[in-house]
């Protein structure tokens, strides 16, 4: 449907003989919308997405002024309707997205529909890069058989994604061992300026997306502006269904100066992300700009957006510019689509160049990049930088912390490991990873790390023992540069083999350790430590025998490696003794900014690029063996312990059920701050003594293939068993015990799943109460609906990270916000209580919800909150039970 062009924007540009249609800001400007040349460029993409879609329902007049009118507060309340281009998911979180697309088909049928009405309407890639385990390490071996023990765990999720490939249209898959998703978007799919073939004419508008992975932001670095969104919001904007928002506040983060010597891309994003969130950017855009832009590269951008979830924004954005029209030339491109790109930018007042005016943003804050020191952040959160001369007394601080509860362990003492000649201790680094698509995507950090290894190979030294080493980048063009400056043979000489090409240890895909290191630390209960070059380092996330991670850049990853403590400096100390008997300190390996931009001048060319991308979604011969049956709707498995049809759709009338009070609910956990959906819905490895490691073992499913929380996300049975099951999440009900633990109805200590299960049984609501930041990190869809699933109908919080807040309503469960000040310590609760919220089902979006408290002794507390469904869409979504019973229902009807 054409737009209804309020401001006459609609307009042509012709580029290498061609003709497009597009809808111009300039003219749109000149015909209402006084001063948007003046907006930040993120904001000028949602302007432009207005303007083409106005059709005076979802897109109205009044919201395309409404941008205008931003630039006089600049900030707002009004909520308008946004559609992404396209939508990019990655496994984990896009096998139970399939799952509820095929559930979706059932339930049309049942109401008497036609089952393809359920189709996505926008072009949708999952990148499968989420399920490779680092199983294998340290031979030439490795890749090859890590990659078999891929296809056994997960033929039964891959087989279905075979279907799904085939069963819906617009949706394509990326099989395994091709890269990571942000990496083949950022190298491959996105081309920052989309084009659509309609009604006769070619329309070009900025490429736009969002993803069912958090840091989907990371291709913001090529100025194409996409976030995390839940795997139910991405199911809802494939189906046709606009994003609802309100119209954001944009931080400018002005960067000035120069990057000096030896300082990576990684120092530069952990300083950012420490800055940021001293700031606060939660819901918001930031937007970089400033003449420090020119000696950033679109990879080191890159690297900036994608950690935009750490530092808490919706994005990380950064204008087009000629190095922008260079990577997509380097990276294979068609070169249409390049000059397309610097025609259009300029048209719309997009591409910056030195004389660009400073748009107008909310707000704005600034970093000399000379200032910015080598860093790592840890010991469990991604903000809490500490500079790299540092991290020897900054983790002896931090121990007291990590080794609480354990009793009396002698400083710097170390345990012999049985059957080596080596001991390990508090602080010993057992893992080494060089991991993640916020890294691995930039060849400077990733041919600092080859030289690294390199000069450490020439000079003698090799990883200590204990280590853990891996290499798993996002792309296959890693590998080809890495091979073509000779890079590949230093890293495989010291252990860091190729492991796979997928996000690994990053996700917690790490894998286990040899048995007797893994022995040692539990038995002596050691805090073991983990560098890794990922974005995540939250508690229980990289590996459950380690308690200590911290993010590096990949040539300090070798460097720990060679190093193997966080108890020397490794900044003043030797890293080891060097074939010739004299010490080998980091300076001595540490490689030249020119050295490295040598070698990716040299080795690094379109050629690799078009050649790797050429044939993306053939896969290997294990992906091309899978057999799969071609039907509209799904051949469910009933004795799949991986793939099962979800309750959601279970009874559905075309009418949904009115929306009622919660009545005498009981409090399920109390947190503190900064519970992670790592916490609430754990993406890796558990253990037999655990409710989904019961269920699996009543299923004759051994111990050694449960796989991991994440790639059994298709099973709803394991996941409503593993939601609030991190082994480091502490309900404070229980005094801080640690592990998914809670009150049953009759006051003992159990699980959570067994207690919730133990309150449905009683048809008792539950509630959570929490701290603040709840639900930060991951765009995890399960932790929102293992939390509707265990009967929780509020979740009751100091503050909410969005992307959660957005799922729990798209499950139908309230957040509720207190007031500034307010807390469940301040109130004094203690989990005895019982909880009440009248007038659900007249609530209205941010409005003030009374929640009666009811103590043990019967005095009764009424405490204030602001309902944190923000928008009237939002609140059709939770009376409809959620919003894929509201798309479902909207899609049979129509």
């Amino acid at each position: 449907m054409a737009s209804l062009d309020s401001f006459k924007s609609k307009s042509t540009l012709t580029v290498g003989g061609k003709t497009y249609t597009y809808y111009s800001i300039a003219e749109a400007e000149k015909n209402g919308l006084k001063g948007v040349s003046k907006l930040p460029g993120s904001m000028k993409v949602v302007l432009e997405n207005l303007l083409r879609f106005e059709d005076n329902r979802t897109v109205k007049k009044e919201d395309i002024l409404a941008i205008a009118e931003w630039l006089v507060s600049r900030t707002s309340e009004y909520e308008i309707q946004y559609r992404p281009a396209r939508v990019l998911m990655q496994d984990f979180t896009g096998v139970p997205a399939v799952v509820d697309l095929a559930a979706m088909r059932d339930a049309t049928a049942k109401l008497g529909a036609n089952p393809q009405k359920i189709n996505p309407l926008v072009p949708v890639d999952l990148v499968i890069d989420h399920s490779v385990m680092v199983d294998n390490f340290g031979t030439p071996l490795a890749f090859e058989q890590n990659v078999e023990l891929e296809y056994e765990r997960n033929g039964e999720r891959y087989e279905f994604l075979r279907w799904g490939q085939s069963a819906f249209d617009n949706f394509r898959v990326v099989p395994p061992g091709t890269g990571i998703c942000h990496q083949v978007n950022l190298e491959y799919l996105a081309q920052t300026v989309w084009t659509k073939d309609e009604d006769g004419e070619t329309v070009a508008y900025p490429d736009t997306l969002v993803g069912t992975d958090s840091h989907t932001t990371m291709v913001n670095g090529m100025a194409v502006l996409g976030w995390g969104v839940g795997g139910i919001e991405a199911e809802a904007a494939m189906l046709g269904q606009p994003i609802t928002m309100l119209i954001p506040e944009v931080v400018g983060f002005k960067l000035t100066g120069k990057i000096n010597e030896g300082i990576t891309a990684t120092d530069l994003v952990l300083t950012v992300t420490e800055m940021l969130r001293k700031k606060g950017v939660v819901g918001k855009f930031v937007e970089f700009y400033g003449p420090g832009l020119d000696y950033l590269s679109l990879e080191d951008q890159a690297t900036i957006a994608n950690m935009a979830p750490e530092y808490g924004a919706t994005c990380g954005y950064f204008p087009v510019d000629a190095d922008t029209l260079k990577f997509l030339s380097t990276t294979g491109r068609d070169a249409d689509r390049v000059a397309l790109v610097e025609a259009y930018s300029k048209a719309q007042g997009m591409f910056r160049t030195t004389e660009t005016e400073d748009p107008t943003f909310t707000s704005t804050l600034e970093l000399d990049l000379s200032t910015v020191v080598p860093s790592l952040s840890g010991p469990k959160r991604p903000q809490d930088r500490v500079a790299l001369k540092d991290v020897t007394p900054s983790f002896a601080k931090a121990l007291p912390d990590l080794a609480a509860g354990r009793g009396d362990v002698a400083p710097g003492a170390q345990f012999p490991v049985k059957g080596e000649d080596f001991e390990v201790g508090d602080g010993s680094v057992v893992i080494a990873a060089i991991t993640s698509c916020t890294n691995t995507s930039n060849p400077s950090v990733l041919v600092a790390a080859g030289l690294v290894a390199r000069k450490a190979r020439a000079l003698g030294l090799n990883s200590k023992p204990w280590v853990k080493t891996s290499l798993a980048p996002g792309s296959q063009v890693v590998t080809d540069y890495l091979t073509a400056a000779g890079l590949q043979a230093d890293l495989d000489a010291i252990g860091f083999n190729l492991v796979g090409y997928g996000c690994t240890t990053c996700i917690g895909n790490s894998g286990p350790l040899p048995q007797p290191i893994s022995d040692t630390i539990n038995e002596n209960k050691l805090v073991a430590a983990s560098v890794l070059s990922g974005n995540r380092n939250f508690e229980g996330r990289v590996n459950p025998d380690v308690r200590a991670n911290y993010l590096a850049s990949p040539p300090l990853v070798v460097a720990y490696a060679l190093l193997g403590t966080l108890n020397v400096d490794i900044t003043t100390e030797p890293l080891g003794t060097g074939s010739n008997g004299q010490p080998v300190y980091l300076k001595d390996i540490w490689p030249s900014n020119h050295e490295i931009a040598e070698i990716v001048r040299q080795h690094v060319n379109a050629d690799m690029f078009r050649k790797r991308y050429s044939d993306v979604f053939k896969g290997d011969e294990h992906w091309q063996g899978i057999a799969v049956e071609g039907s509209e709707t799904y051949g469910w498995n009933g004795s799949s312990t991986y793939v099962q049809n979800p309750p959601y759709f279970e009874e559905l009338t075309m009418e949904p059920k009115p929306v009622t009070d919660v009545v005498s609910a009981r409090v399920l956990a109390l947190f503190l701050d900064s519970i992670t959906t790592d916490h609430i819905s754990p993406a890796g490895s558990f253990k037999s003594g655990t409710p989904a490691g019961k269920y699996l073992i009543e299923r004759q499913v051994a111990p050694k293939d449960f796989n991991s929380y994440g790639a059994r996300r298709g099973n709803h049975e394991v996941m409503m068993r593993g939601t609030f099951a991190n082994i480091r999440i502490k309900n404070m009900m229980l005094d801080g015990v640690e592990g998914g633990y809670t009150k049953g109805p009759d006051g003992s200590q159990m699980a959570i799943y067994d207690a919730a299960m133990a309150y449905q049984a009683k048809n008792t609501p539950l509630v959570i109460f929490a701290g603040k930041e709840y639900g930060t990190g991951s765009s995890r869809d399960w932790a929102a609906k293992g939390t509707n699933l265990l009967g929780v109908k509020a979740v009751i919080a100091q503050s909410f990270e969005r992307i959660h807040r957005s799922n729990l309503v798209g499950m139908g469960v309230i957040p509720l916000q207190f007031k500034d000040g307010e807390s469940w310590q301040t109130l004094g609760l203690d989990g005895t209580e019982t909880v009440d919220i009248a007038g659900v089902e007249t609530i209205e979006p941010r409005a003030t919800v009374t929640v009666k408290i009811t103590r043990a002794d019967g005095s009764v507390l009424n405490v204030e909150t602001r309902c944190r469904i923000d928008t009237a869409n939002e609140l059709d979504y939770f009376k409809n039970g959620g919003i894929l019973h509201y798309v479902l229902r909207s899609l049979v009807a129509a």
